[in-house]
Order: structure tokens, then C-alpha cells, then sequence
């Protein structure tokens, strides 16, 4: 059995695993790559793997750095099923649509000067007609349905807590007489977000494949983010200008409706009219509004006492071209839109018309990959290039790290101590390599646990786990700890305790290896 890592590896975006077993192919996420050009430049090229030859594609959620090509490996050749919970093949009915629109008007904009430049003409990765026409493919599950692949091969959706839908995807394989589990993590949601549940816990598993896009740092904890979202929204308040919000339409948008929403009924809002100026933000929420099985309990709570922790009175939702293009001439308002990372879509526009204004505010509130837009404006670049003009950067620019979907390091590491046996070996993957070498290192130290930090393209062999594995991996683990305490400032009798432990320790591996054979 062989687990090739096809995105996600050395950088953020472009999630892809290609499982190969015995019999079948399965491939978990088929993402877009974002960020700088030479990584944006793999979503032209060919697949590493024939798209014909997968028998499954099982997403983990609706993002487009984990969903995003699966058009594109629909219309060269795949022709076996997308399976995902119910939420995320609801999300990707207008999340890949709209993909496929937003690089047909790049396309478009990028051949004008290919033309007036004598250059040849590009094609878009997808258009919106292949995205359509990739939804049949799609099969919903629920969380925890252990469903049947083959004969050889189940799967299990469980709840990630990172956005509506979104989940870990625990995979079991048999090969012969043993059953290898493996588990990708996908997205790990931080706890306590609004709406949305906790992630699960998942107690074993013998192969991880596990994110790490914080995993060399903390959220800020200074303040309450609906706190710091209430200073900022003032402060753009008193200084007369508009405050513009990239936000993801899946997720972001909708905690940013429900704080804006407790702050109105806190009556702390100050009189700032507020745009959601995206069609696809309109949509995603329109599907929360009708999803609210998934909701946590606080939010329940809040429901059953007749309020609407996503409906805002008086907020407008711009439907058309022509009712985005009129926010130009907007003063003293409040602007959300997307994307969250300000590569594509009507922010750019926004922030074209804003980012030169001192009067105004830009708040990020989600992650920013390097290379991208928002990461050049956040790490204070003094003039960005939106649409081929240089446009100064004097508005204040503001982040707020709480609205992260991410599990931040303490929350990795804390879901990782939830497994009950240590697994074989944790990949860590989905993050910058600065944050993936940092997590692998503190798993392996803190824990004693096999990690690696696979590069893009590698293939591993995944052995068959023997019933003695897991005996051998506690001892490693325990052994490996007590080693670290021998080393530490101790009295010579916590010392000769810890030698006595650690000969047990060996007496209980030999015996139970016996009882095995």
C-alpha cells in the first residue's frame, strides 16, 4: 500500500493524497493551489496521476484549496464518485460554480493584454459549464455512517469542527489477515468558534496525515474577538472612512454576521450602514440558514429564544455588477467580501478603491498564505498590484487571529494527545515548511511519537500492522520519556525509581509479546 502526497506538502494549499491499495485508488481532497505564481502554475498543468485511474475521491470540505480541481479531474477522465457529508456537496453546488466563473474572467482580463500584446491566449484551468457538470459525481454522507467502499476498504466522515461540514476522514484497509487504519485530519477547527461543533477526538489510528497551518504558532488570547471587532468598527467609525473585511463566504462571513448581530442587539453598533457584497457569501449563508442540525448548542440555545444568530436587520446584500461597482462611492461603511485571501472575486475592486484612503480600514480575519494578496498587504508592503496599477497602502490595516477556523499549536497538540495508543507515523503536511517542521519536532519531543514532513510528490509504503506494533510503540513512548527525565535535575532515589520502572516496563513488553506469539 503506497500514500503519495500530490498537494499540501511544502505549502498550504492544493490538499491532495493519493491512497493506492492492492485493488483500488482512492485520492482524499483534490484542491486548488493559491498563493505565489510558481505554485498557482500547477493547477494548469498535467495530473501526477491519470484521472481515470481513481476510484474514489473522498473531500474533507468545501474550501477551494481542498475541492477546487475536482472539475478539472472530472473532465479529464474521472469518472468514479466524490464523496463528502451532506453540507459540503450543498457548499461546492455554488462554491465550484463560482470558481470556475472567477478564472474565466481572469482568463478573460489576462487575454485582453495577451492580445494587445501579441501573446498567446490562455485557457482557464475550468470554466463554470465543467464545474456544473462535475456535481453529479457527488455523493453525500453523514457524520460518523461508516460506509463500505469494497469489500477491502471502509470510510468514516467525523465532525472537524474548522467549517460547516467539514471533517476527518478516519480510513480503514485490509491487507490479508490485518487492517490498517488511517486518518486525514483535513482542516482541524479551533474550539469555541460561533456556530459551528468542537472537532472530534479520534483515540487510534496507525498512519495520521495531519495539517499544520499554525503550527508554529498561538492565537492571540489578549481580547475576545468580538471585543477587538467592536474597537476596530469604531475606530474606522470616528475617522469617517470604510472598513473593509475580506472574509471567506463559507464560515468567516457567518461568524462575522453573528458578532455584528450580538453587537446590534448590545445596541454598540454605531451607524454604519453594512454591505455583504458577494453572491457567493449570499448563497453560503442562505445554506447555514437551512442547516442548523449542525449547529453547537449555544447556538441552539440562542435559536430556541427566537433569535437569528445570522440575520442582520437592515443589511444589505448586493445581488448585482452594478450594486457592487456603486459601493465606490460609499463613506462610513461596513464591507464584506470576498475571497478571504483577496486573489480573486469583488474585494480586489474594494480594496483598490480603499487601500489608498487613511480614513479607512482593512481587517483581516482569516489566514494568508505567503505569496498572496492579503499576505503582501498584512505584512506591510507600502504599494500592492491590483489589476495592473500600483496602488499605495495608507489605510490602517488591521488582523484579528480569533476568527481563525484553524487550531492554533496548544490545539493541535492538543488533539493530537487524544489518541490512546500512538500511531505508527504522523505526517505532517498542509502548512508553510517553517510550520510543519515546527509541529513534527514537537510531536516527536513532547510525545515520542514517529513523525515526518512528507515533500510534494513523495510516496511512502505504509506496512501492515502487527498486533505487537502497538505494544512496541507504547514502550518506545513511555521509555522515551522517562529517558528525558533520567537526563533532568534529579535525587538519586527518583533516579534508581525511574530505572525500576523502565526494567517493568521491558518485563511487561516481553510478556505480552509472548501472549501474542
Amino acid at each position: 500500500m503506497q500514500l503519495q502526497f500530490l498537494g499540501a506538502a511544502g505549502t498550504v494549499t492544493g490538499s491532495c493524497y493519493l491512497l493506492d491499495t492492492a485493488n483500488t485508488r482512492i485520492m482524499v481532497d483534490c484542491g486548488m493551489f493559491q498563493g505565489p505564481k510558481e505554485i498557482r502554475e500547477r493547477n494548469y498543468g498535467k495530473f501526477l496521476v491519470p484521472p481515470g485511474s481513481v476510484d474514489y475521491i473522498l473531500l474533507t470540505h468545501a474550501h477551494i484549496d481542498h475541492s477546487g480541481l475536482i472539475p478539472k479531474f472530472i473532465k479529464y477522465g474521472f469518472r468514479g464518485k466524490v464523496i463528502a457529508t451532506a453540507p459540503t456537496v450543498e457548499l461546492c453546488g455554488v462554491l465550484l460554480p463560482d470558481s470556475g466563473h472567477i478564472q474565466e474572467m481572469e482568463v478573460e482580463r489576462k487575454n485582453r493584454k495577451n492580445r494587445r500584446a501579441n501573446k498567446a491566449l490562455i485557457e482557464p484551468v475550468y470554466n463554470v459549464k465543467d464545474a456544473y457538470n462535475s456535481l453529479s459525481s457527488f455523493n453525500p454522507v453523514s457524520y460518523d455512517e461508516m460506509v463500505q467502499l469494497t469489500p477491502e476498504i471502509r470510510v468514516r466522515f467525523v465532525d472537524a469542527g474548522h467549517i460547516l461540514g467539514s471533517a476527518m476522514i478516519e480510513l480503514w484497509v485490509k491487507e490479508g489477515n490485518n487492517e490498517i487504519k488511517l486518518v486525514f485530519t483535513g482542516d482541524i477547527g479551533r474550539k469555541d468558534q460561533p456556530l459551528i461543533k468542537d472537532p472530534s477526538i479520534i483515540n487510534q489510528a496507525d498512519y495520521v496525515v495531519m495539517e499544520s497551518t499554525y503550527g508554529n504558532r498561538m492565537h492571540e488570547q489578549n481580547k475576545d474577538e468580538i471585543e477587538l471587532l467592536h474597537e476596530v468598527i469604531w475606530e474606522t467609525y470616528k475617522k469617517g472612512g470604510n472598513l473593509i473585511i475580506p472574509a471567506f463566504a463559507v464560515e468567516r462571513t457567518q461568524d462575522l454576521l453573528y458578532h455584528l448581530s450580538l453587537l446590534t442587539e448590545a445596541k454598540r453598533m454605531p451607524p454604519m450602514a453594512i454591505y455583504i457584497d458577494s453572491p457567493l457569501s449570499t448563497a453560503t449563508t442562505a445554506i447555514f440558514q437551512h442547516s442548523q442540525a449542525y449547529f453547537d448548542q449555544e447556538t441552539l440555545d440562542l435559536i430556541k429564544k427566537g433569535g437569528d444568530p445570522i440575520s442582520l436587520p437592515g443589511i444589505k446584500f448586493t445581488k448585482t455588477a452594478e450594486d457592487s461597482k456603486s459601493l465606490n462611492n460609499v463613506s462610513g461603511a461596513i464591507i464584506i467580501s470576498a475571497s478571504g485571501m483577496c486573489e480573486a472575486g469583488r474585494i480586489r475592486h474594494h480594496l483598490k478603491y480603499n487601500l489608498w484612503r487613511p480614513e479607512s480600514t482593512v481587517l483581516f480575519v482569516g489566514y494568508q498564505p505567503a505569496g498572496t494578496l492579503g499576505r503582501l498587504i498584512l505584512d506591510g508592503e507600502k504599494t500592492v498590484r491590483i489589476f495592473g496599477d500600483e496602488i499605495a497602502v495608507r489605510a490602517d490595516i488591521r488582523s484579528i487571529d480569533g476568527y481563525s477556523a484553524h487550531a492554533d499549536q496548544a490545539g493541535l497538540m492538543e488533539w493530537v494527545r487524544g489518541f490512546q495508543i500512538p500511531p505508527k507515523e504522523i505526517f505532517v503536511v498542509h502548512g508553510e515548511p517553517d510550520s510543519s517542521s515546527a509541529l513534527a519536532g514537537l510531536i516527536s519531543s513532547e510525545l515520542g511519537y514517529n513523525t515526518m514532513v512528507p515533500a510534494w510528490q513523495q510516496a511512502v509504503n505504509l506496512m501492515a500492522i502487527s498486533a505487537a506494533d502497538p505494544l512496541r510503540t507504547v514502550y518506545a513512548s513511555l521509555s522515551s520519556k522517562l529517558r528525558n527525565l533520567l537526563d533532568s535535575d534529579l535525587e538519586q532515589s527518583q533516579r534508581e525509581d525511574i530505572i525500576r520502572r523502565m526494567a517493568d516496563l521491558e518485563t511487561y513488553l516481553d510478556e505480552g509479546l509472548k501472549k501474542i506469539g
